[in-house]
């Protein structure tokens, strides 16, 4: 039997008829769907983490990803260091495809009408606007998650390669995310204190 899990960036929020997003390590969800021999047999949604990181989102995505247990990864666009990582944990990347409904591009990989495995070139991001207001103090963000141990070189079925895998990737992807919230905590302090100065 041929088991695939297969990671799909979504821009909203995940599952069957989302829309698969014009980016990867700045998608919105991660729709997962653990396949066999072409058929269905679970589908579950998964948040980014990575999605509002100030930089390094394309690593911390690839390690999220193969965390998951991926064997194939469907995005509109792979940036260079999300690629050589993914392409470095042996998991195919499709990219290219982007405002097309999951459940279609599904189809079509099933079918065998999607062979690309070159990486597309990642669109531009939006430009965020700037306020004429004071510039604010210099923020310092603490380091994005370390790296992970060692993958093993076995393929990714379903799950995790081992229980101590999945535990370092959390105490990781935990850590990160407890440094992000005491810096928005801190911000917040600080804006509000500012406020009552005013």
């Amino acid at each position: 039997m041929a088991r695939e899990t297969i990671v799909i960036a979504t821009q909203g929020p995940g599952g069957l008829d989302d829309l698969v997003s014009p980016f990867f390590a700045r998608a919105s969800t991660f729709t997962i769907v653990e396949a066999i021999n072409g058929e269905i047999k679970n589908v579950r949604v998964e948040q980014n983490p990575a999605v509002m990181a100030p930089s390094g989102a394309g690593i911390q995505v690839a390690q999220l990803v193969a965390g998951f247990g991926a064997n194939v990864v469907i995005a509109g666009g792979v940036g260079p260091n999300a690629h050589q990582a993914l392409a470095s944990l042996g998991i195919r990347i499709i990219s290219g495809i982007s405002g097309v409904p999951v459940r279609k591009v599904l189809d079509d990989y099933f079918s065998g009408r999607l062979s690309s495995t070159m990486p597309g070139p990642t669109p531009p991001l939006p430009p965020t606007p700037r306020q004429p207001s004071a510039p604010y103090p210099p923020v310092s963000y603490p380091p994005i998650a370390p790296p992970l141990p060692p993958q093993v070189p076995t393929p990714y079925t379903f799950g995790f390669p081992s229980k101590e895998f999945e535990l370092k990737m959390l105490e990781s992807m935990k850590r990160f995310l407890e440094e992000q919230l005491k810096l928005i905590n801190d911000r917040i302090k600080e804006l509000k204190e500012s406020s009552k100065k005013e």
